[in-house]
């Protein structure tokens, strides 16, 4: 993919008023239930709860369930549930999206249930992703208890992290995220792949996409509260061969150290700790023309020819002295 990207952010962004909090939870649809079992909490460290013959539910904090897994046909993330605040912020953003042309359902009872939550409707982005907007949801009758000896994640107004996609035309999907969802842009790249990164609260981003040339689900992120569940799990990952998507280092955007782990359907997992918090209000996007990340984060799924200018980048970002703190983070 060439460089010069022909879509840059208008540098006065046409934004609804916001409605979305944070990315409450996914859902995935999977053969390979008892791979993601294992997978989310010896490596992971979530906990397994509610687990029944054809799907379970992964917590990472006092919520009832982060993540859904269901067993199906094929591996795909099959649904990105965003929260709001109440049933009318919910009945607002359905008159918003319906007035727009895009189809919206209200989820049934046997659909609320199952997600844990007091009410919710069905949406689709224009990629053809499953967005569930919801409000209400419910704690676990009991303590978190991490699938191994982990410090926690990382979540709170926060959310469950941030999700990443990747499409063919950007220019058909950001207008919808921003103009009609509210998402605020938090900084671009265009190099060595184009990338948009976009928030709801004080992480510096809840959703991003990127330009790959393809439609598709590229990563989730949790973040956890210590650096050493992160090494830690790096260590776990480097004893399966393949797991590691992506290796250990330090993006130039959001702070975040982090790797990259490659789940059970083939996605990934970013696996982080010590992203920067934002002032929502006062922020200012930017593009970042330093490169994605400031050392490591050797990334296998890119190109050869992209994989030598990201180090490129990395080798003149280190040459120009470019760091960030050791460690700052505001109130959440």
């Amino acid at each position: 993919m060439a460089n010069d990207h022909p879509y840059r952010p208008p540098a006065v962004q046409e934004r609804a008023g916001g409605l979305l909090r944070s990315l409450g939870y996914i859902g995935i649809e999977t053969r390979r239930l008892d791979d993601w079992a294992g997978f989310a909490s010896e490596l992971l460290g979530m906990q397994v709860a509610d687990r029944r013959n054809r799907s379970f539910v992964l917590r990472t904090d006092e919520r009832a369930a982060r993540v859904l897994v269901d067993a199906g046909a094929g591996d795909r993330v099959a649904v990105m549930g965003w929260e709001v605040a109440d049933a009318e912020a919910l009945a607002v953003l359905a008159a918003r999206l319906s007035d727009a042309g895009h189809a919206v359902a209200p989820g049934d009872r046997d659909l609320v249930e199952r997600r844990r939550v007091a009410g919710l409707l069905v949406a689709q982005d224009p990629l053809g992703n499953r967005l569930e907007f919801f409000h209400g949801a419910a704690d676990a009758p009991s303590p978190f208890v991490p699938g191994r000896a982990i410090s926690g994640f990382r979540t709170g107004p926060l959310g469950l992290g941030h999700v990443v996609l990747t499409a063919r035309s950007p220019e058909a999907v950001i207008p919808f995220y921003t103009g009609l969802l509210g998402f605020r842009l938090s900084d671009y790249a265009l190099r060595p792949f184009p990338a948009w990164f976009f928030h709801l609260n004080s992480r510096h981003h809840s959703f991003a996409l990127i330009g790959t040339g393809a439609d598709g689900f590229h990563h989730l992120m949790v973040e956890l509260d210590s650096l050493d569940d992160v090494g830690q799990a790096y260590d776990l990952a480097q004893l399966d061969e393949g797991r590691i998507g992506v290796t250990l280092g330090r993006h130039s955007n959001d702070h975040m150290t982090s790797f990259y782990a490659r789940s059970p359907s083939g996605f990934m997992i970013e696996y982080g700790w010590g992203g920067r918090s934002i002032d929502p209000e006062r922020w200012q996007p930017f593009e970042c023309d330093f490169g994605p990340s400031f050392w490591g984060h050797e990334r296998s799924w890119l190109a050869p020819d992209k994989r030598g200018e990201a180090l490129r980048l990395r080798l003149d970002a280190a040459a120009a002295g470019r760091r960030a703190p050791d460690f700052v983070r505001g109130d959440d």
